[in-house]
């Protein structure tokens, strides 16, 4: 009897390691034709191609990009100079310092807070100050921008002045949610019943933004309550539900990320991109077998923002460099 439950064991053990093996391995396979989507994003003449593929290299951490990112802190356009000063902080990466401190003088506000921020992530809180004063400055664009970067510092400093943007009603939707989005972050527990609201909204982009929230929120509460827009109307609510989900460690949207790729119903251009690229992001954040299958179709897809996506993804799960 003790042989046979050995074998028995021994038998589930290869099963195992197999399985995961076979995951492993073509995640590998697929991180040169990863790296060449987004060496390519980072070329394209396209602004906001380009300043997705920073986010992918600064989410992922794919250091072998970083030169690029720093060149790109001299780009033409201000989006672009914006997400690569955020982006060397969010990456801590001190090889740009005298970079950062020379765009520290850049003309536009919304990439001298940018600025401010990678100091801050380098060492120098001090420089929190100068994205706190932004929020004062009369344009939504900088007001929403400067939410975010005190939502990613996480500093308890920050509150009464996003409470005050969140509550104003001067303030876009756009700084609102921002200001909302970053009192979660930063963990004030207070912000729930305001994200709660989002979520019941008769609008889509609502609840998606309401399940970003929570997601920045996360802990117990968060992941339970994003559980129920599994079962939304909506297939963009669901995608964006299962990938917060996932990257709250909750595997539990991995039905309706299959559910979605292996449908053949015909969706619209636009919606078709969006939920082609929600679902390439759950798919790096949720990891299982079943879901990495889709990426070799998801690199290839005719969006560029779909195939970042699934960059992504491959990147997060082969790990870092």
């Amino acid at each position: 009897m003790k042989f046979k439950i050995s074998i028995s064991f021994l038998v589930i053990i290869s099963l195992f390691t197999n399985c995961y093996g076979t995951e492993a391995e073509t995640v590998k396979s697929l991180v040169p034709e990863a790296e060449k989507i987004v060496s390519a994003g980072l070329a394209s003449p396209q602004g906001i191609i380009r300043s997705n593929a920073i986010e992918v290299v600064s989410s992922s951490k794919k250091m072998k990009f970083v030169p690029e990112i720093v060149r790109l802190l001299n780009d033409n356009l201000v989006p672009v100079r914006f997400a690569a000063a955020v982006a060397i902080g969010d990456i801590e990466y001190k090889g740009a310092e005298i970079q950062i401190r020379q765009l520290s003088n850049d003309p536009d506000i919304n990439v001298r807070i940018a600025t401010a921020y990678a100091l801050c992530k380098l060492g120098e809180m001090k420089y929190l100050v100068i994205i706190q004063k932004a929020a004062d400055i009369n344009d939504d664009t900088v007001k929403a921008n400067a939410a975010m970067l005190m939502g990613k510092l996480k500093s308890t400093d920050s509150l009464p002045i996003l409470y005050r943007l969140k509550d104003s009603k001067e303030s876009s939707d756009a700084v609102a949610y921002n200001a909302t989005e970053a009192i979660a972050r930063i963990g004030d527990a207070k912000i729930y019943q305001r994200i709660w609201t989002m979520l019941i909204s008769v609008y889509a982009d609502d609840r998606c933004m309401g399940i970003y929230a929570m997601g920045a929120l996360g802990g117990t509460q968060g992941v339970n309550t994003i559980l129920t827009m599994l079962d939304d109307d909506i297939p963009q609510v669901r995608l964006a539900a299962a990938e917060q989900l996932g990257t709250l460690g909750d595997k539990s949207g991995q039905f309706v990320v299959l559910d979605y790729l292996s449908s053949r119903v015909e969706l619209d251009k636009s919606m078709a991109e969006s939920c082609n690229r929600l679902a390439a992001l759950a798919i790096g954040q949720i990891g299982t077998e079943k879901l990495v299958q889709y990426l070799p179709k998801l690199l290839k897809n005719s969006s560029p923002a779909v195939q970042l996506a699934a960059a992504k993804s491959v990147f997060i799960l082969a790990g870092h460099d």
